[in-house]
C-alpha cells in the first residue's frame, strides 16, 4: 500500500470512526441528561458502584488478546476463532464469579439492594466477549463504518428503553435496563453487519502466541483500570454513593469529549502503526502528529468546557448537580494531555514492545497508588486534585522510552502542544468571564462558543497553525474523492 493511498484510508477511518463515537455519545449525553433531570443523584452513585466491578472484569476481555489479533500482521481464521470460544469460557466463568460474589460486594457497602443490580447487569460481561472479537475484526481489516451503524443503533435503542423506564417510575432500574440494552443491541447489529464468523477450529499453539504478546497488555490494562476504579471505590465507600455520583458526572462531561476524538484517533492508528512496525521514522512520524492533531482539537474542548462549566450544568442538570462542577474542571484539565499518553503507548504496542509497555504501568500505578493512599483521608477534594499530579507524571513516564526508541523526547512532544495549549488558553482567558453576566445560561453559553471558536480559529489562521493545516487538507481530501 503506497502512502497515498494509505492517508486516504487511515483518514476514511478516523472519520467514521469519530462520527461513530461522536454520533454514540452525543446521544449517549442527551439521554443521560434526560435521566439525570428525572432521577437522583444516589441512584446515579448506586450504579456507579457496581460498574467499578464490572469495568474491572471486562478487562479481562478486553485487555489484551483484542490487540494481539489487531497487532498480528498474518491473523487469520484459525486466530479470530480460538479467541472467540477462549473468550466465550473466559466470560462465563467471570460472570459465574461475579455472581456468587455479589452478596459480599453488597455486604462491604452495606447495600444489599446492590445484589440484584450486580447479578443482572454482570450478563453483560459474557455478551461482551462476543462483542470483543467482533471489535478485533473491524479494527484489523479497517471497517470502521461498521461500526457507525451498530454503535448508533444501540445507543440510541437503549436511550428509548431508559428514558421510558425512568418515566415509569423504574428508578435504578432505568439506568440497569438502559445498559444492558445498549449492549446487547449494538452486539447483535454489528453481529449482522460484520460477515466474520467463528469456525469450529481451536489451536493452543496460536492462543499461546497471541497470549505472548497479549500478555503484557492486559496485565497493564488490568492494573490501569484498578487504579482508575479504586478512586471510585473510595468515594462510594468513605464517602458516600451521593458524591460518588457527582464525581462521576463531573468525570462524564469530559469523557465524553475525550474519547470521540481519542478513541476514533487511537482505534485507527494501532492498526495503521502496526502495518508499518518495522519502519522505525515513519511509526515516529505518526505519533507525532496524533499528538499534535489530538491536542489541537482536544485542547480548546477542554479549556472550553471548564469556562462554561457552571452554566452548563446548570443549564442540562439543574441546581442539585451544581457540585460536580469542581470535578468536571479538575478532569477536564487532566483529560486535555491524553493524547501524549495515547500517542506513545500506541506507537510501543505497534512495534511489538509489550514488555515496556508493562513495565510503565507498573512504574506509574505505584506512583498513582502513593498519592492516592496520601490523599484519600484528607478530603474528597484533595483526593481529585491530586490526579492531577499523578497525570504529569504519567505523562512524564509514558514519553520516556520513545526518547530512545523513536527519538521523540517528553521536551520535543511539549513544543509540539505548546502552540495549541497557548492559543487554548488565550481562548480560556477571554470566555470565562463571560459566565459572570447577569444574562439567562442559554445566552451566556451561545456567546462563549461562538467567541470561543472565533478565537480558536482565528488564532489558528493567524499564526498559520500546522494541525489546523493539516486537519483542512483532510477535509479536502475527503470531498474531492467523493
Amino acid at each position: 500500500m503506497d502512502a497515498k493511498i494509505n492517508n486516504k484510508t487511515v483518514a476514511d477511518n478516523i472519520l467514521w470512526r469519530f462520527l461513530e463515537r461522536i454520533g454514540a455519545h452525543a446521544v449517549t449525553f442527551v439521554v443521560s441528561v434526560v435521566l439525570a433531570r428525572m432521577l437522583e443523584p444516589s441512584m446515579y452513585g448506586t450504579i456507579a458502584i457496581v460498574m467499578v466491578f464490572i469495568t474491572i472484569l471486562q478487562v479481562f476481555i478486553d485487555g489484551g488478546l483484542g490487540n494481539s489479533l489487531v497487532q498480528k500482521k498474518e491473523a487469520d481464521e484459525l486466530d479470530f476463532s480460538t479467541v472467540f470460544f477462549f473468550n466465550l469460557i473466559l466470560c462465563i466463568f467471570l460472570y459465574l464469579t461475579l455472581f456468587l460474589c455479589a452478596p459480599i460486594i453488597a455486604a462491604f457497602y452495606g447495600a444489599y439492594e446492590l445484589v440484584s443490580y450486580i447479578r443482572i447487569l454482570g450478563v453483560t460481561i459474557i455478551v461482551s466477549g462476543i462483542k470483543n472479537i467482533q471489535q478485533a475484526y473491524v479494527s484489523k481489516h479497517m471497517l470502521f463504518k461498521k461500526f457507525f451503524v451498530a454503535t448508533l443503533i444501540g445507543t440510541v435503542g437503549s436511550g428509548i428503553v431508559g428514558i421510558c423506564a425512568a418515566y415509569n417510575g423504574y428508578g435504578v432500574w432505568a439506568l440497569v435496563l438502559q445498559y444492558l440494552s445498549n449492549v446487547f443491541i449494538d452486539t447483535t447489529v454489528l453481529w449482522f453487519t460484520v460477515k466474520w464468523r467463528p469456525r469450529l477450529v481451536f489451536s493452543y499453539e496460536r492462543l499461546k502466541s497471541l497470549w505472548n504478546y497479549g500478555w503484557k497488555l492486559f496485565v497493564s490494562c488490568f492494573l490501569d483500570k484498578i487504579y482508575l476504579k479504586m478512586r471510585s471505590m473510595i468515594i462510594g465507600k468513605v464517602y458516600s454513593a451521593r458524591d460518588l455520583a457527582f464525581y462521576d458526572r463531573g468525570d462524564l462531561f469530559p469523557f465524553v469529549i475525550v474519547t470521540n476524538i481519542d478513541e476514533s484517533i487511537d482505534s485507527v492508528l494501532l492498526p495503521s502503526m502496526a502495518s508499518v512496525q518495522d519502519e522505525v521514522l515513519k511509526v515516529k512520524m505518526m505519533t507525532k502528529r496524533a499528538i499534535k492533531v489530538s491536542t489541537y482539537i482536544m485542547a480548546p474542548l477542554m479549556m472550553g468546557l471548564i469556562a462554561c462549566s457552571t452554566p452548563l450544568v446548570r443549564l442540562l442538570l439543574t441546581d442539585k448537580w451544581l457540585p460536580c462542577v469542581f470535578f468536571l474542571r479538575v478532569m477536564s484539565l487532566t483529560y486535555m494531555f491524553y493524547p501524549i499518553h495515547t500517542a506513545n503507548l500506541n506507537a510501543l504496542k505497534a512495534i511489538g514492545r509489550t514488555d515496556v509497555f508493562l513495565k510503565l504501568e507498573i512504574i506509574k500505578k505505584i506512583v498513582g497508588f502513593i498519592i492516592l493512599a496520601c490523599t484519600m483521608f484528607i478530603s474528597l477534594k484533595i483526593m481529585v486534585l491530586s490526579v492531577i499530579i499523578a497525570d504529569v507524571i504519567s505523562q512524564i513516564i509514558n514519553s520516556w522510552p520513545n526518547k530512545r526508541l523513536l527519538d521523540y523526547s517528553y521536551i520535543e512532544q511539549i513544543k509540539d502542544i505548546l502552540p495549541n495549549i497557548i492559543l487554548a488558553c488565550i481562548m480560556f482567558v477571554i470566555v470565562y468571564p463571560v459566565s459572570f453576566l447577569h444574562m439567562s445560561d442559554w445566552v451566556i453559553l451561545a456567546i462563549q462558543m461562538m467567541l470561543g471558536m472565533l478565537i480558536y480559529i482565528s488564532g489558528s489562521l493567524i499564526l498559520k497553525n500546522d494541525s489546523f493545516e493539516y486537519l483542512l487538507n483532510i477535509i479536502k481530501m475527503y470531498f474531492e474523492k467523493n
